[in-house]
């Protein structure tokens, strides 16, 4: 971690995202999914696969540090960072992620989290991550600025999901009060592999398919 933050210049960016449509969805399907799957539906395969729909779009993201080059890969490694009863971290990796949909995607992060945490991965479950997702919420914070997990490029922290007033916007123009689920996305990326408005523009992209994707369709 120290050698991450000595070898790439971290800068950061910050959206807030409305869940409201995800949670729409959860609840829906709450029952159904625990029977079926065995375990429950929160939020970080949404976010996983908002992030990996992004990143066609925006390839220096999905990208490593070379010996002075940017290499830019043409597939989703995902990581996700598993804590380990507060001893340390593991980033074990959803290969080929980009060829995944929403349920595979929860399977895949379920089953990758319980083999960590009992110590049963192998060699190849913990490399080749591409981009990493580090999942705070579960703790209740609201903004983690996490370290790049080198050599990639960008890491994004997924906080916590609280209930507060928004302003909605109606169809004809109007404005009105509600109750919604909201939380922070806050990415942490390598200014040597591209520039702010990149990264706003992929973080942008990120919050609008988690609000407003028909996630019902991927279930």
């Amino acid at each position: 971690m120290v050698m991450s933050k000595q070898v790439s210049p971290h800068a950061y960016t910050i959206v807030e995202v409305d869940y409201e449509n995800v949670e729409r969805v959860r609840r829906a399907h709450r029952d159904e999914f625990r029977a079926t799957e065995g375990f429950g539906l929160n939020y970080l395969p949404f976010i996983s696969r908002a992030v990996i729909d992004a990143l066609r779009n925006y390839p220096h993201m999905n990208a490593s540090v070379g010996d002075g080059e940017l290499i830019v890969h043409n597939y989703v490694n995902l990581a996700i960072a598993v804590d380990i009863d507060f001893t340390g971290l593991l980033a074990p990796v959803i290969h080929e992620a980009d060829d995944k949909r929403l349920r595979a995607i929860a399977r895949d992060i379920n089953d990758l989290a319980a083999r960590a945490r009992s110590k049963q991965l192998s060699a190849d479950d913990i490399s080749g991550g591409t981009f990493t997702l580090s999942n705070s919420g579960s703790f209740g914070s609201h903004l983690v600025l996490p370290i790049i997990n080198q050599p990639q490029v960008a890491i994004i922290s997924t906080d916590g999901v609280h209930r507060k007033p928004v302003v909605v916007n109606g169809t004809d123009g109007s404005e009105s009060i509600a109750i919604h689920s909201v939380g922070m996305l806050a990415m942490s990326w390598d200014h040597r592999a591209f520039d702010g408005a990149y990264a706003a523009a992929f973080l942008r992209d990120v919050k609008e398919i988690i609000e407003t994707r028909d996630w019902e369709a991927e279930l």
